[in-house]
């Protein structure tokens, strides 16, 4: 079988570049007599640099018009769109009555209309465009949903029938793996973390839902109950009212901003954190938890859309807002160390059931379905 998969643009998406590697990966190790060909727009990081209209024109020229174009001369049993928000490659590809499958990892712009409020330079003309985009996932002849709350999302968002839906969930990469106690030691000694700090991390965005407002309340309740305690933000950095409260509340010395680290990085952050905050009002997968986990890391996360069915019983389960759950789970974690222990141990047996060549097995299982409904 002949299978193309429909990457974003180098550099457009990290995280979709991570889903597009990983199921490359594991489609060609369960599949390995199957031909995988990598198809994608031509490359906009040089664009991103450029915010003017003119370049602005381009990206939209060469994603809507001269990409898809292109796409109906290739030739491939099926197509697999890696990301909803490029839903609108779908009118193009039905023309030629391709088989086409469309991973969908959330519908956050429409639950959530104000994110693409905080992002796009014309909220309206992007609103638009977007929803044109996810509106061609009722064409495909297949979606893979990320989550059971995704799924249940694209049927009462886009009025999908369930049967059209299969939930495959995202995997972790092999390189998030607990490291040695020595490594983990120099690396808080280079960032001045002590053996008896609770050191805290987010990791991630800062969209209003990534809740980041209460981690800082959290910190600065254990602040105010004498806690040794320090919070590593890593990815965007705090908002100006986010960096308003830390200077209102005396914790400069007590937040760090690590900025956005490369992988090898990344994993020694996960590694040297005691515990990984993740109260997000909204996550269509939540990979910062998988990730955490397969280091080590234990974890507390919001009881709210998908992150129960990541975390299960791996990790803290509260409420997005109740910072008296949270310090309540961070003290028990601080003292006691064989419930520290025992999150650990379950994070890492939970995290190895998420691998790339399980996600690509199923999704390979899905194709096979596919052709052989449409034959």
């Amino acid at each position: 079988m002949r299978v193309a998969i429909l990457r974003r643009a180098a550099g457009a998406s990290f995280s979709m570049d991570v889903y597009a590697d990983g199921l490359v990966a594991g489609l060609k190790a369960s599949r390995p007599e199957w031909e995988i060909v990598e198809i994608a727009p031509m490359d906009d990081r040089q664009q991103q640099k450029n915010n003017s209209w003119l370049t602005g024109l381009e990206k939209y020229y060469e994603r809507y018009w001269r990409y898809p174009l292109t796409l109906k001369q290739k030739k491939a049993d099926l197509f697999h769109v890696i990301d909803h928000s490029d839903g609108h490659l779908i009118y193009w590809l039905k023309k030629n009555h391709q088989p086409i499958v469309v991973t969908c990892h959330d519908l956050i712009n429409l639950v959530n209309p104000e994110n693409v409020t905080n992002q796009a330079r014309i909220p309206a003309i992007s609103m638009a465009v977007w929803k044109y985009a996810v509106q061609g996932l009722k064409k495909a002849d297949r979606i893979i949903a990320v989550s059971a709350h995704t799924a249940k999302d694209i049927v009462q968002q886009l009025d999908i029938n369930k049967e059209q839906i299969a939930i495959v969930p995202d995997a972790v990469e092999i390189l998030f793996h607990p490291l040695a106690a020595d490594k983990v030691a120099f690396f808080r000694s280079q960032h001045h973390i002590s053996a008896e700090t609770m050191c805290l991390l987010h990791v991630g965005s800062n969209h209003p839902r990534k809740n980041v407002s209460t981690i800082l309340k959290l910190l600065a309740a254990l602040k105010i109950q004498g806690f040794s305690i320090h919070l590593w933000k890593v990815g965007a950095d705090f908002t100006e009212e986010q960096k308003t409260f830390i200077q209102t509340q005396a914790l400069e010395t007590s937040v760090s901003y690590l900025g956005k680290p490369n992988k090898q990085t990344l994993v020694e952050i996960y590694n040297a954190a005691d515990v990984l905050l993740s109260p997000s009002h909204y996550e269509g997968f939540g990979m910062t938890v998988i990730e955490a986990m397969a280091c080590g890391t234990p974890v507390i996360a919001a009881n709210v859309t998908s992150l129960p069915e990541v975390v299960g019983d791996a990790g803290v389960l509260t409420e997005p807002t109740d910072v008296s759950a949270m310090v309540a789970a961070v003290e028990r974690l601080y003292q006691d160390s064989n419930y520290r222990q025992s999150l650990r141990e379950k994070g890492l047996n939970r995290a190895k059931l998420f691998t790339w060549e399980a996600t690509a097995k199923a999704i390979a299982t899905e194709y096979e379905k596919m052709i052989g409904q449409i034959r």
